[in-house]
């Protein structure tokens, strides 16, 4: 499911309209990026949390030479899906 369809699909679901799902939904997503990169955990009970991790720098390979490279440290988004999510998907 890609966006689009998920807007679709909330609006189908909702009385909004689809312009006004799509609102909904990019504020909903700038707001969970912009309290992650602050350093905030986003937590929806039920779904799942959002966080901030750092990774260590590390050597890998260049696949197409196989020539060593040198992976600098960086901080990534995680999310850790909620006890009723993975339960859902058993």
């Amino acid at each position: 499911m890609n966006k689009a369809q998920l807007i679709e699909a909330v609006a189908g679901s909702t009385k909004l309209t689809k312009v006004d799902c799509e609102h909904v939904l990019n504020s909903c997503l700038e707001t969970i990026k912009k309290s992650v990169k602050k350093g905030d955990d986003v937590t929806l009970i039920g779904f799942g949390t959002f966080t901030k991790a750092k990774r260590k720098a590390r050597t890998g390979r260049n696949p197409q030479t196989g020539k060593e490279i040198k992976i600098p440290a960086m901080t990534v988004p995680k999310f850790r899906p909620g006890r009723e999510f993975k339960d859902f998907l058993k």
